[in-house]
């Protein structure tokens, strides 16, 4: 989005949620930068300098505001201006690919030069990929420090700092105090058996309906999904454990309950669970596109924060998709969780539902077709979900958010058992993509009154670029549970 300084000060008078996380405001006379829906005294419009992420707030000079948190405001989402490197690369730091790679190996992995990355994310975000890093640890840091007890030596290393001394220097340069001021000045927050994360969204977030549609996919063993909670066991390189996210009445968040195995992956995991809730979505902007729609503008009525389920593993997304071909959403959560019992670990959790970790890639990849087909399904599919797993396995096909999705429904389309419904599909939710649209789905079709799949492309050229939100409004208001 981009706004000129008077439209955002309105945003900032109004304290608009709609604007939190699109962009920060500095206030001159503090040095304290502020998401637009700060508490404190609104300051004067002389004294206000608007920056696009914290990132550049911070390069400007300015701190974070210690009372609305600016490291808690929700992110750029997929229809937010910046280009798809730039997203992509932005994506990939959010996740901590710098704190273990370096720059050059970000810009190779994205096929570009470093220079080139340096310059497109300087004009488009207003920050370097290193110092966008270097803020994303510090945002960290700084939630960990407020939210929970982590020792000190703990927080530097779960926000991806190398060593404690450099933590120190890098927070008191920024801040102006010590890691270990705030600490005191907060005090401790959290249980002692896990980490509390934080996750701040956009109002209005229909947490109920995200609910329902992950319970009917949920992989028993691997996920829970009660009426009000989504466990789930997670890996994370060579760390293993337990995640159980709630909604929090309080405030326009999402708190997760995290085991004290994972605390050396929380950046990761932040970004994964964001990911699976569409946290960084602009549900006014997408309510306002599709709402010009008579048919549609009911159903946003009805559910105006309805968002789109995304991915934790986009393995175990793009092969459950390919279980769920011709079969019943419960039937492929079954086979699903045959297939975690047969190629994924066991791993301990509080919860007696929760004892198995998802299959990976190299683990069914390694098995044969016959394997795979015992599970419960024809010897097509088990082809299917075997060509898949080697992809994965060999890199040949990389599915992430920010991705180009011509190029990723390309590579899926090429394997074999996998066709345009499972490709747009899996572009929706692996790759986050808001403008995918299965338009041979039989629920979608009978929706729109049995349209032929041509005619559904026809019909949803409107909803562009959010086809995904349709789709999702369309499925929830025929019949929870028929969607794939």
């Amino acid at each position: 989005m981009l706004l000129d300084a008077d439209t955002c000060y309105r945003a900032l008078l109004a304290r608009d949620a709609r604007f939190d996380g699109v962009f920060f405001v500095g206030v001159e006379t503090t040095g304290i930068y502020c998401r637009p829906v700060c508490r404190a005294r609104t300051p004067g419009r002389d004294r206000c300098a608007f920056y696009r992420t914290a990132a550049e707030a911070e390069g400007a000079s300015f701190r974070a505001c210690f009372r609305c948190r600016p490291e808690l405001a929700p992110g750029l989402g997929p229809i937010d201006a910046v280009s798809r490197l730039s997203a992509a690369a932005a994506q990939r730091i959010d996740t901590g690919f710098l704190n273990e790679a370096s720059v050059d190996d970000l810009a190779a992995e994205l096929g570009v030069t470093a220079r080139h990355l340096r310059r497109a994310m300087v004009a488009e975000i207003g920050v370097s990929p290193v110092d966008l890093a270097q803020a994303r640890r510090l945002a960290l840091a700084k939630q960990l420090l407020h939210d929970t007890s982590l020792a000190l030596a703990d927080v530097a290393f779960a926000s991806g700092f190398a060593s404690v001394r450099r933590f120190n220097a890098v927070f008191q340069g920024r801040f102006g105090r010590p890691p270990s001021a705030l600490r005191r000045e907060v005090g401790t927050s959290g249980t002692q058996g896990s980490i509390a994360l934080r996750l701040d969204l956009r109002p209005p977030f229909d947490w109920d309906a995200l609910l329902a549609f992950l319970a009917g996919r949920a992989i028993p063993g691997v996920e829970a999904v009660d009426e009000s909670t989504y466990r789930r066991t997670v890996r994370i390189g060579d760390r293993t454990g337990w995640v159980v996210v709630r909604r929090e009445e309080r405030r326009h968040a999402l708190v997760a309950d995290v085991s004290l195995s994972l605390a050396g992956a929380l950046m990761p995991l932040a970004a994964l669970l964001r990911a699976l809730f569409d946290l960084d979505a602009h549900p006014e902007a997408v309510a306002s596109h599709l709402g010009r729609d008579p048919a549609l503008a009911p159903l946003i009525g009805a559910r105006p924060g309805l968002r789109v389920p995304g991915s934790f593993d986009a393995f175990e997304t793009t092969a459950r998709t390919v279980l769920g071909q011709q079969v019943s959403v419960r039937a492929a959560s079954t086979i699903g969780a045959r297939l975690a019992a047969a190629f994924g670990e066991p791993v301990v959790t509080p919860f007696a539902d929760l004892h198995r970790l998802t299959a990976t890639a190299t683990s069914v990849a390694a098995a044969g077709e016959d394997s795979i087909a015992a599970l419960g399904m024809p010897r097509a599919r088990a082809r299917a979900v075997l060509a898949v797993a080697r992809a994965f396995a060999s890199g040949s096909l990389r599915l992430a958010r920010a991705s180009d999705p011509d190029a990723a429904r390309a590579d899926l389309l090429a394997l074999p058992g996998v066709g345009p419904w499972t490709a747009e599909y899996v572009a929706m939710r692996a790759l986050g993509w808001p403008d995918a649209l299965p338009a041979s789905d039989l629920v979608l079709r009978k929706a729109l009154g049995g349209l032929t799949p041509r005619g559904v492309v026809t019909r949803a050229e409107a909803w562009r670029p959010f086809r995904s939100y349709a789709v999702m409004h369309l499925w929830t208001h025929a019949a929870r549970g028929s969607a794939p």
